[in-house]
């Protein structure tokens, strides 16, 4: 099969920049040095440009996970431009793509199937998306939102507008335009966009997958320290209308913690969140057919699958009766609606099954691991 042509543009764009990142930045470091006000300026450019993309082009408009005020939402359109990674129109249609039609080899967009090359940046190198890349069907929405249109409209003038006007006005600011130019502008250009490749590709190879198996997304901790919390990517594939991809309370997801700081002060409202019981019966759902698969390549493992499916069942169904009393007991404090010593006896009440559930979910994962150890030592 003929492969599609080359997009010199992109080639030239994505070579040249990195070569001088790799080449011109060490230069003059050596040769004229970097403050520390540079590097902090760099830093600030950078997370700007990655939480525009991640908090913006991503949570807010590809997934539409939260609401935001218009004057986030033009705050993000031009950190998105910053970044460079086309409009949020452009993007949030490839990635909606992406996830109705996630590791098919030829719909979606990078498929990790297609090797770590094609998802990192090989897919934007060729036009192998033809009359279909400027389809904005699945996108009616951010077709009727005038910031993100605009901002479409007028992408290329922003793009240089803010990647020349930003590290040229932090230049003045601090005295050495040079440097800036080469750190706010070039690097941190640089860095970002592959700080969001990897998403694409590191992240659906090199991980673990907790949540599902249907999919290459992984979940990878070390990852969401590069991109402001996306790391989380196996979570986010199956639940990709939760605001967070983080969802632990020691897993770093800079960009959640914007997006509550927006919501505490006025500037985001609607925040999606995934029900605890959807995320537990994942976890056990994908456990459990892990080791069914691994137990039914033995011979004679008939006894341990049904031990196995009496345990499963047993937490769905204490995993049930938690989260139903969970919702009540969130009612009752929302509308204040018993007498103390009612409220008194349904806390009660909720603890023990709340306990229960714990002590099942550690007896399930204790279980598994038992069975898995025994028919492999």
């Amino acid at each position: 099969m003929k492969k599609p042509p080359i997009i010199w543009t992109n080639v030239l764009f994505f070579s040249i920049t990195f070569l001088a990142a790799a080449t011109l930045v060490p230069w003059y470091g050596f040769t004229h040095g970097f403050t520390s006000s540079h590097w902090l300026a760099f830093i600030a450019c950078m997370f700007y440009a990655g939480m525009s993309i991640t908090a913006g082009y991503h949570r807010l408009w590809a997934h539409k996970t939260y609401d935001a005020h218009p004057v986030v939402e033009f705050i993000f359109a031009l950190g998105g431009a910053f970044a460079l990674q086309n409009s949020a129109l452009h993007w949030s249609s490839d990635h909606r793509v992406h996830h109705g039609q996630v590791d098919d080899p030829v719909k979606d967009p990078y498929a990790a199937t297609n090797g770590f090359w094609y998802s990192h940046i090989g897919w934007m190198l060729r036009d192998y998306q033809g009359d279909s890349y400027s389809d904005y069907s699945n996108c009616r929405d951010l077709q009727r939102n005038k910031i993100v249109m605009w901002q479409h409209r007028h992408y290329m003038k922003l793009v240089l507008a803010t990647n020349i006007g930003i590290p040229l006005v932090l230049g003045l600011m601090i005295g050495d335009v040079l440097a800036m130019l080469l750190l706010a502008g070039l690097l941190r250009l640089v860095l970002s966009q592959h700080f969001t490749f990897f998403i694409n590709s590191v992240a659906h190879i090199w991980g673990s997958r907790p949540y599902t198996e249907k999919n290459t997304a992984r979940d990878n901790g070390v990852l969401a320290l590069f991109t402001y919390g996306e790391g989380y990517h196996n979570f986010h594939h199956i639940f990709a209308s939760d605001y967070r991809n983080g969802i632990k309370w020691f897993h770093y997801d800079p960009t959640k913690w914007m997006i509550r700081a927006f919501a505490a002060v006025g500037l985001a409202k609607k925040l999606k969140r995934t029900p605890v019981e959807r995320i537990e019966k994942a976890k056990a759902e994908t456990l459990m057919n892990r080791t069914q698969n691994r137990l039914a390549k033995l011979p004679l493992a008939q006894d341990k699958l049904t031990l196995l499916q009496q345990e499963y069942d047993l937490l769905l169904k204490k995993l049930q009766h938690y989260c139903a009393l969970k919702k009540q007991v969130l009612e009752v404090k929302k509308n204040n609606m018993l007498q103390q010593c009612e409220k008194s006896a349904l806390m009660t009440q909720y603890h023990e099954l709340e306990a229960a559930w714990e002590n099942q979910k550690q007896a399930w994962l204790a279980l598994n691991a038992r069975l898995l150890k025994a028919s492999f030592s």
